[in-house]
This record gives structure tokens, sequence and C-alpha cells, in this order.
């Protein structure tokens, strides 16, 4: 009888035991659950992002997989001013595009993670959206999109891998909540670097810039052009004179720039060869395009000095003089500028009409500042 009670009683610890067991697994087990995985509980409703074209600007063509949605825009404003998409979260897009001199940086060339020289200058941002034969300097990249991929893992700039990005994005619970709203993810492993371009790419296509001078004088409502800056416009645009300056073949319509890439003639190599940027020529593989570069808008140009793809001239100033003075004969030099010629009265009514196209409204446009400060 004893000996049957103390088998019962064994049997009864034992029980408990294991019962204790099994609950410490539960709770290990519910520990490794993903309390933050499941992102269904927030709301996914898209609003359409409706975005006027100018008066007299094309139709922007948006990419049909990457619509533009409010809480999209909203998002890539966050990612472009943030600087965790770099390694020690020291750089963001913006601080190379800052909103006080037209989405440049006014460096010569820009700097990266760690005070990195880069090779060359920031590129104007207001009105990219337009641009349809390919972007950055040399044209590598086709898409907005395809653009904002770059930047993170390039060590002259943010010096990250987007395996990192990607993860600090998904930690960040409001991250988390501003992806699902604007993509729709339904986990945080959902939010990757194409995402994250999308977002960008959405935000960049906002920045527009089309309230200068000139604009308003074309549109007839105010302010109709003196007479040296009506100068200054035969001369850029070769309407009425025989003298050409040359500038509205490379430089034309309502953008201002016709996205096409050029030897300007700044540098002199007896073979293309020898250029140590070989421009647009390291991309087509084309030794015709050596030493050729992205002809950027003019809009606001009087905002982003220094000018050309390494900075090299402080002032408007001095490219007018290297345009009519210094043009470096070269295999390749773009043909429009081989017999260029203008007096010194006729240039500076060219400086001057390159001012009625500076545009200082955007500045004040709360939706393209750094949601940050």
């Amino acid at each position: 009888m004893i000996k049957g009670f103390i088998s019962i009683k064994y049997i009864f610890i034992i029980g408990i035991i294991s019962l204790f067991i099994s609950i410490g697994a539960c709770k290990k087990d519910i520990v490794n659950v993903c309390t933050d995985c499941d992102l269904t509980g927030i709301l996914y409703n898209p609003q359409d992002y409706i975005l006027v074209n100018p008066p007299g600007f094309p139709q922007m063509n948006i990419p049909a997989n990457n619509p533009m949605t409010i809480d999209g825009v909203q998002l890539g404003r966050f990612l472009f001013y943030d600087p965790i998409l770099s390694k020690d979260s020291t750089i963001a897009c913006g601080s190379c595009h800052k909103i006080e001199f037209a989405f440049t940086d006014g460096q010569a060339l820009s700097k990266g993670v760690g005070g990195t020289l880069g090779t060359r200058s920031a590129m104007s941002l207001l009105n990219i959206g337009y641009a349809n034969k390919g972007l950055f300097w040399d044209g590598r990249a086709q898409t907005l999109e395809e653009q904002a991929i770059q930047p993170v893992e390039n060590p002259l700039e943010m010096k990250e891998s987007w395996k990192n990005v990607e993860r600090k994005l998904q930690s960040s619970k409001i991250y988390r909540e501003m992806f699902r709203k604007a993509f729709g993810v339904e986990e945080k492993k959902e939010i990757t670097k194409e995402l994250v371009a999308k977002a960008i790419s959405q935000f960049e296509r906002t920045l527009l810039s089309y309230n200068s001078r000139f604009d308003k004088t074309i549109l007839g409502s105010q302010d109709f052009l003196t007479d040296q800056e009506n100068s200054g416009y035969d001369l850029y645009f070769n309407t009425n004179l025989a003298t050409d300056a040359q500038c509205g073949h490379c430089h034309n319509g309502p953008i201002f720039t016709n996205d096409g890439y050029f030897n300007n003639g700044i540098d002199s190599f007896t073979y293309l060869k020898d250029y140590p940027d070989k421009g647009r020529g390291k991309i087509t593989k084309d030794s015709f395009d050596y030493g050729k570069f992205r002809a950027p808008s003019l809009r606001n140009i009087a905002q982003t000095a220094p000018y050309m793809h390494d900075g090299r001239f402080k002032t408007l100033e001095e490219v007018m003089i290297h345009y009519t003075e210094h043009v470096k004969k070269v295999k390749n030099l773009d043909g429009n500028l081989v017999h260029l010629k203008i007096t010194e009265q006729e240039k500076q009514d060219v400086l001057v009409f390159l001012k009625t196209l500076e545009d200082t409204t955007y500045r004040s446009n709360a939706s393209y500042k750094n949601p940050f400060k």
C-alpha cells in the first residue's frame, strides 16, 4: 500500500515537472513570435496624387508600375531627407540636393560619408520628372527609380549596403506604417530597396519650378521683358538675328534642356581615350561619346553655381567666356560651338536673359521641405 502511494506520488511529481517544461516551451515559442511582422491591421487606402503639369510643359511620363499616391509622395519625402540611408546616418539625398540651391549643393564636387569627395557636381532635381534620355551626368540610369538605387552603395556617397538599409527601415515602427500606407505591404520583410526607390521617385516628380519672369511673360500675365532681356532672348534662340549665341540648340523647350549629351570643349585631348572622365562614353562604350555630358536645364541656372560636371566655373560670366573665347577643338566637339562668336554686349544680353529664368517660389512650398526640421 505504501509502495503504491510512493509510485503515485512519483508519477504526480513527474507530471508537474512536465507541465512546467511544457509551459516554458510555450513561453519560448511566444517570445519567438514576430509581433510586428503582420501589418494588415494598418489601413491601406491609397489616394491618387494629382500632378498638374505647368502651362506649356509636356505631359510627365509616370511609370505604370509606380503610380503616384499621396502616401507614396509623403514617404518619399521622408526618405529623401533621412540620413538613415547612409552608413553612419550623416548623409541623405537632401544633403547634396538642397532646396536653397535649386536642389543642388552649391559645391564643385559633392561630399559623401566621412567627407569623401565625389568626382562630379550634384545636378538640380527641379523638373527632373521630365528627363527622358537618362539621368546623372552620363545617363547611366534610365529612370528615377534606377537613379535612386545607386547612391546608397556608392563608396563616394552613402557607402551603405541595401541589406542594412532594408533592415533599418523594417525595424522602424514609423516606416513600417508608412510603407504599409504607401504600398500596401503586409509584412515588414516586404520593405525593400525597390519600394524605397519608388517612393523617392514619386517625391522627386513633384519638384516643379515654373514661376519665373520668363514664364509669366510667355503666358502674358505680367512683367514683359526689357529691351536687353528681349535681345538676350533673340540671341539665345536665334529668333530674328543673324547672330546666334547657340544656347537654344542644347538648352531648349519649356524645360530648357533637350536632355542630350555633348562635348562642349572644356578640355582638349589629342586622343578621345585620354579623357580621365569618359562621361557618356563609359556607358555607351562608344569612344566618340568620351567627354560628353548631359546638358542640364538652364532654369534657375543662377542658383546652381558652380558649373559644368566638375564645377570648374564659379560664375555664369566664366561660362560665357569659355563658350565665346576658350572652346577646345576636339574631335567630337558639338558642331554648334565651332564658330560661336558674339560681341561683349551680346554676352551681357544673354546673361541678363538667363536671369529671367529664375524662380524662387518653390522654396516656400512646405511639401518640398525637410520634414525633420
